[in-house]
């Protein structure tokens, strides 16, 4: 017979346990994403008001890292945190959510029996916080394109820990707005670090 046309039928699948909890994960993956562009715009908006005030950056560091603890504990990295009395004038929850990004950066990429160190210094004009890993490192291919936005330095491994690619711009991003720098150094299988410089006031 010619000229007969048929038509695929939709594939309809059982609403298994399984699938129902896959199709609510993505959903909220969706909203994480959702909700990052939202900071990522404000951020990069030339409008963006910063709410500084003067505070004791140890102590909001001392904070994020005893939320953090028990995670780094659980995958067995072991966490130091070098405080020292430095105060900066600053929007502090912005500058928190900086320091929570890289933490959970770095938590994501160390190995189990690995090491995350953070310091703090000072001079006359800026701050200085370093976020140092001994995890898996960035290539040097990679490493000029990890602030840029969806960037993913190896696609399988984001997809497991379920990042969304937004993190480290966004973190930029605030940095900058500060008037403020942030690089990285990284070497593959020895580990990465950030460094946030960030001006005492202004």
């Amino acid at each position: 017979v010619t000229g007969v046309q048929t038509c695929a039928l939709p594939i309809l699948w059982e609403p298994t346990t399984d699938r129902l909890i896959g199709c609510h994960e993505e959903i909220l993956r969706l909203n994480r994403l959702v909700g990052d562009l939202e900071k990522l715009t404000l951020f990069e908006s030339e409008n963006l008001i910063l709410n500084k005030t003067k505070f004791k950056l140890g102590e909001v560091i001392t904070n994020i890292v005893f939320n953090f603890e028990k995670e780094f504990l659980n995958k067995g990295i072991e966490l130091n945190f070098y405080d020292r009395d430095i105060v900066l004038y600053a929007d502090k929850d912005k500058i928190s959510q900086v320091i929570v990004n890289l933490m959970s950066n770095a938590l994501k990429y160390t190995q189990k029996g690995g090491k995350v160190e953070v310091k703090l210094f000072e001079d006359a004009k800026y701050v200085k916080l370093n976020i140092k890993d001994s995890g898996l490192g960035i290539s040097g291919t990679d490493l000029p394109y990890v602030f840029e936005r969806f960037y993913r330095v190896d696609k399988s491994r984001n997809k497991l820990t379920g990042g969304s690619g937004i993190g480290l711009t966004i973190t930029k991003s605030i940095v900058e707005a500060h008037k403020g720098t942030i690089n990285v150094e990284s070497t593959i299988n020895q580990g990465t670090e950030f460094i946030v410089k960030l001006p005492r006031s202004s």
